[in-house]
């Protein structure tokens, strides 16, 4: 039996690949093999499905990261820097994800809330870590790490992940006098 979250993945594939409008349950129980049945045991229906989908996206995307960093909480703010930038580098398979989502967002108010939520969050993050550094303006360099990545994802074609750690080491040198990613 398909679980809730074998339904939250295939949605989110299907959010990646075609965008919010293609998930709906006759393109998730074809992805799938399953039955609508399977679909209903697990969801009230597409608005319960959108919700759960859209915590999901939360939750893989922005807390397990935070989360994976935060393991090692006494670890020196450089470190938890590197340590994101690596996971979100390793995880830039999601670019379509995120691009889905933000296009959701313009469409809908429960997916803007979300990507508001997740903005937020992910700068405070980033807020956060960077006044660990010692920088001058951290909540302004917090905020242009964060834009690197969504202007990173918007040009087409995307920037690779090499290209993009080049970005944030030139700019992390920059920033801190030191070569944190180099």
């Amino acid at each position: 039996m398909a679980t809730r979250t074998t339904w939250l993945d295939a949605g989110l594939e299907v959010l990646a690949s075609d965008g919010a409008p293609a998930v709906t349950i006759e393109r998730l129980t074809t992805e799938l093999g399953l039955s609508k049945g399977s679909y209903y045991h697990h969801f009230k229906g597409a608005p319960d499905f959108r919700t759960a989908l859209l915590a999901h996206f939360e939750a893989r995307h922005t807390t397990r990261l935070v989360d994976t960093v935060e393991q090692d909480p006494d670890a020196p703010a450089a470190t938890k820097l590197v340590r994101l930038l690596d996971l979100v580098l390793a995880d830039h398979d999601s670019v379509r994800l995120e691009i889905g989502v933000r296009a959701w967002a313009l469409q809908d108010a429960e997916a803007q809330a979300v990507q508001e939520r997740v903005d937020r969050t992910r700068t405070e993050y980033l807020r956060e870590l960077c006044h660990g550094l010692g920088v001058d303006q951290p909540d302004h360099l917090a905020r242009l790490l964060y834009l690197i990545l969504i202007g990173a994802e918007q040009v087409l074609p995307p920037l690779r992940a090499d290209e993009l750690r080049e970005v944030y080491a030139m700019t992390l040198r920059q920033a801190t006098g030191k070569p944190l990613l180099d």
